[in-house]
């Protein structure tokens, strides 16, 4: 069966929409792909954002309005629904990873892993809020980014165990109680967005979490 297209849609062309033919070929290609790559990242962030807040239904006309593209770019990009849902998950996913390798490679232990619970805090609204919204839709988030190899889970305990080797963190924390920690705070705003309650909870784990000099 074929996958979904985004409906109102035309098959996507080859050169971008006013672009001859014969310009589009004699273009650098290490520029359209250049210009290509930044498209589709402004898309999936664009796309990230308008789950978060209009949830999986959101239109492509407003997804593409977003990023500053037209529908016809998206559609060359993304083509089918599961497409930029996969897409979606695997570049927020990556962006995650990356940030931990990144601090894990720049910070010491225990400021790499409370930077990382800090970031899990402050963004983790809006990627709960993508995650029940591709979730309502049938779609396997945790499925997607297991099958492209992203492990967040492995990036996660290795900040932790770091912080843990270092005596910053007590060492009887696992990664699940982490995300439990972080599930909480999220729970606080709840009813709505409160930044110092934000504050305050962020305040809470991090001095739960700090291992204590034996007596």
């Amino acid at each position: 069966m074929a996958q979904e297209r985004f409906p109102g849609e035309a098959e996507p062309s080859e050169a971008e929409p006013g672009e001859a033919g014969e310009q589009a070929t004699a273009r650098p290609l290490r520029r359209r792909r250049a210009d290509g790559r930044r498209n589709q990242a402004r898309l999936l962030e664009a796309a990230f954002a308008a789950f978060a807040e209009h949830g999986a239904s959101v239109s492509v006309r407003e997804i593409a309005r977003r990023a500053g593209v037209s529908t016809g770019t998206f559609s060359r990009h993304f083509p089918t629904k599961d497409a930029l849902f996969r897409a979606v998950v695997l570049h927020r996913v990556g962006q995650l990873v990356q940030r931990a390798d990144e601090l894990a490679a720049d910070d010491d232990p225990a400021t790499a892993f409370f930077a990382f619970l800090t970031l899990l805090v402050e963004e983790g609204a809006a990627d709960h809020a993508v995650g029940a919204a591709l979730g309502s839709t049938g779609f396997d988030v945790q499925a997607a980014a297991s099958a492209a190899g992203l492990d967040f889970g492995s990036a996660l305990r290795g900040l932790l165990a770091r912080a843990q080797e270092a005596g910053a963190v007590r060492g009887d924390v696992d990664a699940a109680d982490v995300k439990a920690l972080v599930v909480g705070c999220l729970a606080r705003e709840r009813d709505g967005i409160d930044d110092s309650a934000r504050r305050r909870m962020i305040s809470i784990i991090r001095e739960g979490l700090r291992a204590r000099p034996r007596p």
